[in-house]
């Protein structure tokens, strides 16, 4: 996964160009679903963002970066400078963290409104083809990883409620593989890149935030 840092427009973003060939299923706010992508950019924006149409704000930075046909945008209102890299036996990660706003995501007395841009925002890619089933439970798989790796960190959470992710695997005219669970071969490898990416991510960011420190609580999510 070649990864690139880019000012942009009066910010800077993490972009990924693997070209055509690729299938992606993603939350991302811009090309989210699934479907062909052929780059993924990952925008920093400030934690007080309040623009209305995160989807065209991504369309213009990605035409600042020269990104062409169909891609994925996220946001993240962490500096995406300190992006974490993993690459686990052939599955590579890339995680941007950041934790403003930790949440529980069964969280029942909490009042409803638009998340801010937290955020932990992952980007994994697996080298074989994944069918339909496949790519929404590695999206699962890495959604549990990070989960445990944010409570190992110490933080009481599941991440954030504006978290995003997006997994990508390569076109194959042939059988695509069935099953990407944690206990699954490809499953157990994305399930530890994304582990240790989002851990070293979330150490990254206590060390720079030292009075965002919290102390989990004995209990279990409220």
């Amino acid at each position: 996964m070649d990864i690139a840092v880019q000012n942009l427009a009066g910010t800077t973003a993490v972009v990924w160009r693997p070209g055509p060939g690729w299938r992606m299923l993603s939350s991302g706010v811009l090309g989210g679903g699934l479907g062909a992508r052929t780059w993924v950019l990952n925008a920093q924006v400030p934690l007080a963002y309040d623009r209305t149409d995160p989807a065209a704000h991504l369309e213009e930075l990605a035409t600042v970066c020269g990104l062409q046909g169909p891609g994925v945008g996220m946001l993240t209102a962490t500096a995406v400078r300190y992006y974490v890299r993993v690459r686990e036996e052939g599955v590579p990660v890339t995680a941007t963290v950041g934790l403003s706003v930790p949440t529980w995501a069964a969280e029942y007395d909490a009042v409803v409104e638009e998340p801010r841009p937290g955020t932990v925002n992952i980007i994994a890619a697996l080298p074989v083809p994944l069918d339909d089933a496949a790519l929404v439970n590695a999206v699962i798989t890495a959604t549990e990883a990070k989960s445990q790796a944010l409570w190992e960190a110490g933080f009481p959470c599941t991440g954030t409620a504006s978290d995003a992710v997006c997994v990508a695997a390569p076109e194959a005219p042939g059988p695509a593989v069935p099953f990407c669970g944690p206990r699954s071969a490809w499953g157990a490898r994305l399930a530890r890149a994304v582990h240790t990416a989002v851990l070293r991510g979330a150490l990254n960011w206590l060390e720079r935030h030292p009075d965002r420190a919290v102390v989990r609580s004995a209990q279990s999510p409220p």
